[in-house]
C-alpha cells in the first residue's frame, strides 16, 4: 500500500467544479456544510462557485492532509457515487454489501441515502482507510 500517494485528485475537483453550483466539489472536498449551502444556494448565487475556481489547489491540498490513503481509493469511491450511486455501486465498492443491495433496490433509498453519502463518503473512507494497519500488504 502506497501512503504517499494523493488521496484526492485536482482533475476531478475541477470536473466536479463545474457542477459546483450544486456544492459538487465542496462535497468531494469532504466540506459537507459549504456543500450543503452552496447546493441549496446554488453556489452563493454563482458568485462562490466562481470564486471556488481559484480555491480549488488549497481544497486539493487541505484534504490530503485530512484524508487517509490506503486499499479504497477515494476517486474511485467518488465516481461511483456520483455516477453509480444511486444504485450502491459505490457501497459495494466499500466493502458494504447489506447496504448496497438495499440501494440497489431502493434507488438508493429514494434518493435519500444517496445524500447523505454526498455528505459522508470521505469520513466513511477515512474510517475504512484508518481501520487498515499500513503494514499489512
Amino acid at each position: 500500500m502506497d501512503l504517499t500517494r494523493p488521496t484526492h485528485n485536482m482533475v476531478i475537483g475541477y470536473a466536479a467544479w463545474l457542477f459546483g453550483f450544486i456544492g459538487a466539489h465542496r462535497f468531494y472536498y469532504g466540506k459537507p456544510v459549504s456543500g450543503a449551502i452552496y447546493f441549496f444556494t446554488l453556489g452563493l448565487l454563482g458568485i462562490g462557485w466562481i470564486v471556488d475556481l481559484f480555491l480549488i489547489p488549497e481544497m486539493n491540498r487541505e484534504a490530503g492532509i485530512r484524508a487517509i490513503p490506503g486499499p479504497i481509493d477515494y476517486n474511485v469511491a467518488w465516481l461511483l457515487l456520483v455516477f453509480l450511486g444511486l444504485f450502491g455501486v459505490h457501497r459495494f465498492y466499500l466493502g458494504k454489501v447489506w447496504t448496497g443491495l438495499i440501494y440497489l433496490c431502493t434507488f438508493g433509498l429514494y434518493g435519500l441515502g444517496y445524500l447523505y453519502d454526498m455528505w459522508t463518503l470521505n469520513g466513511q473512507i477515512t474510517q475504512i482507510n484508518g481501520s487498515v494497519s499500513p503494514w499489512r500488504s
